[in-house]
């Protein structure tokens, strides 16, 4: 096993432990909480080791980045989650290889999404981004609706072919009222997810929880939680 390997085993096992407990402690199952690695700034060569430790999710946020890598590993069975802010003008980019988007937030990005898939013959999964700091009206600070648009923009993207409505996606706000109160984010998550869920059943997914929180998102009732520095270690600092 080469150093690189031992230690991306060794950092899986301990995020797999701080999943297992936090399901323990909420009375969940294990299976019901999918980790997804976030490999942005790492390697393909990564992305093939993380593969061969068991890991079929991996995240991306930049398409210059993703779709490299993604071709370099198109050999191997993952679903690619791109969870970064996306224009207009990378989506047919994105739509090539990614299984789901994370950050829809707006009917502009709907419309584009739905044109490409149809146009790559693809379906595509769709969460929408819900900005927790933003007032009605308004997109967050890192992207994503305010919660008075979830249900216009799930509507939209259940209208749009090609798209198929999987749930919600949120980051914790560093400002506003939920500012450092990541369990309360969370659970207001939940709620926003379960109205939702009343008028589309299928809406499932609840993708919340980071490396520094994900005990958080999983005591709240996440499905999925999207881990990156606790996996691959602290990113190259840019520049």
């Amino acid at each position: 096993m080469t150093d690189r390997k031992a230690q991306l085993a060794a950092n899986l096992a301990q995020v797999e432990e701080r999943i297992a407990s936090s399901c323990a402690a909420a009375g969940r199952k294990r299976e019901e909480v999918t980790l997804i690695v976030v490999t942005k700034t790492y390697p393909a060569s990564d992305v093939r080791i993380l593969h061969e430790l068991g890991v079929r999710h991996v995240a991306e946020n930049r398409d210059q980045d993703a779709a490299p890598k993604a071709t370099a590993c198109a050999d191997l069975s993952l679903t690619w989650h791109f969870v970064g802010q996306l224009q207009t003008n990378k989506v047919r980019s994105v739509t090539s290889y990614a299984d789901v988007v994370q950050s829809v937030d707006r009917a502009k990005l709907v419309t584009a999404l739905s044109a490409a898939a149809v146009r790559g013959e693809r379906e595509l999964g769709c969460l929408i981004q819900v900005a927790l700091d933003a007032g009605s009206g308004e997109r967050g600070e890192r992207g994503g609706v305010a919660p008075d648009g979830v249900e216009e923009l799930a509507a939209a993207i259940d209208a749009a072919p090609g798209l198929r409505l999987g749930g919600l996606m949120t980051v914790a706000p560093l400002a506003g009222e939920y500012a450092g109160r990541q369990r309360a984010a969370f659970d207001r998550l939940m709620e926003i997810s379960s109205r939702l869920r009343a008028g589309h059943p299928a809406a499932n997914m609840v993708s919340a929880g980071m490396s520094g929180d994900l005990e958080d998102a999983v005591a709240a009732g996440a499905t999925h939680v999207r881990v990156g520095t606790a996996v691959l270690g602290v990113r190259p600092r840019l520049g």
